[in-house]
C-alpha cells in the first residue's frame, strides 16, 4: 500500500537533496566543458584537410554510435588495465563530456551552416581573419538556431546523468536507492526522485524559454528603432513614386 508518510520523508530526506545538488552541478560541468569541444569538432569536420575531417568524424561516428552506458564502463574499468585509472568523479565527467560534445557539435554544425555562405564571403572580402568571422559575423546569427537544440541537449543531459550511478556515482537515482534500501519503499521513493527530476527539467525549461528570447531579441528591430528606419525611408519612397 501507498505510504504518504514514507513519501514526504524522501522528498525531504537530505540524501536526495544532496543527489539532486550532485545532478545540477555534474550536468553543468559536462555542459560547459562539452560545448567547446563541440566547437572544435564542427570546426574540424568543416576544415579543408582531410586528415581532420576524418579523425573528427571517426570520433562523433564512434560516440553516436555506442550507448553512453557502454562508454562509461571502459572509461572507469576498462581504461585501467591500460595504465589510466580514474577516479569516479572523473570518469563521469569524462564519459559525459565525450558523448554530448558528439551530439552538440552537430547541433554547432547545422547552426553554422545556417548562415548564408554569403556573409562570410562579404566579411572576408572586408579584410576580416577567419577566426574574426566565425567569432563576429557567423557564430552570433548561427546561435538564434542553435540556442533551442542546446536548450533541450541540457535538458535531456540532467536526466542522463543518471547513468553514472553504475560506476558508482551518488547522484539522485543512486541517492535514492540508498534511501530505498533503509525502509524497502521503492514506490515511494522512486516517486519521490521523479519529481525532483521534474523540478529540476521544469526549471531549466524557464531559463530556456528566457535564453531563447534573449539571444533572439539581439536579431529583432524595435519599435522605436523600426519608427525611424520607417520616417527616414518615407521621402526616398515618395521619390519613386512620383
Amino acid at each position: 500500500m501507498w505510504s504518504w508518510d514514507a513519501f514526504f520523508s524522501f522528498l525531504t530526506d537530505p540524501q536526495l537533496i544532496q543527489g539532486a545538488w550532485t545532478t545540477i552541478w555534474l550536468t553543468t560541468v559536462s555542459m560547459a566543458l562539452a560545448l567547446p569541444l563541440a566547437v572544435l569538432v564542427a570546426v574540424g569536420r568543416a576544415s579543408r584537410f582531410r586528415p581532420v575531417r576524418l579523425v573528427t568524424g571517426f570520433y562523433v561516428w564512434l560516440m553516436r554510435g555506442t550507448p553512453l552506458l557502454v562508454q562509461l564502463v571502459i572509461i572507469y574499468t576498462g581504461l585501467p588495465q591500460l595504465g589510466l585509472r580514474l577516479g569516479v568523479i572523473s570518469a563521469a565527467l569524462t564519459g559525459l563530456v565525450l558523448n554530448e560534445a558528439a551530439y552538440l557539435s552537430e547541433i554547432v554544425r547545422a547552426g553554422v551552416l545556417s548562415v548564408p555562405r554569403g556573409q562570410s564571403e562579404a566579411a572576408r572580402a572586408l579584410g576580416m581573419p577567419p577566426w574574426k568571422v566565425f567569432r563576429v559575423v557567423v557564430m552570433p546569427q548561427a546561435l538564434r538556431v542553435m540556442v533551442p537544440p542546446l536548450g533541450n541537449s541540457f535538458n535531456g543531459l540532467l536526466k542522463t546523468t543518471t547513468l553514472v550511478s553504475v560506476i558508482s556515482v551518488e547522484e539522485l537515482l543512486r541517492r535514492t536507492q540508498f534511501a530505498v534500501q533503509t525502509n524497502f519503499r521503492v514506490l515511494e521513493g522512486l516517486t519521490a526522485a521523479a519529481l525532483y527530476y521534474l523540478a529540476m527539467t521544469t526549471l531549466w525549461g524557464l531559463v530556456q524559454r528566457w535564453l531563447e528570447i534573449r539571444v533572439g531579441r539581439g536579431h529583432q528591430t524595435g519599435p522605436t528603432r523600426g519608427r525611424r528606419i520607417k520616417s527616414a525611408a518615407l521621402p526616398a519612397l515618395e521619390m519613386e513614386t512620383r
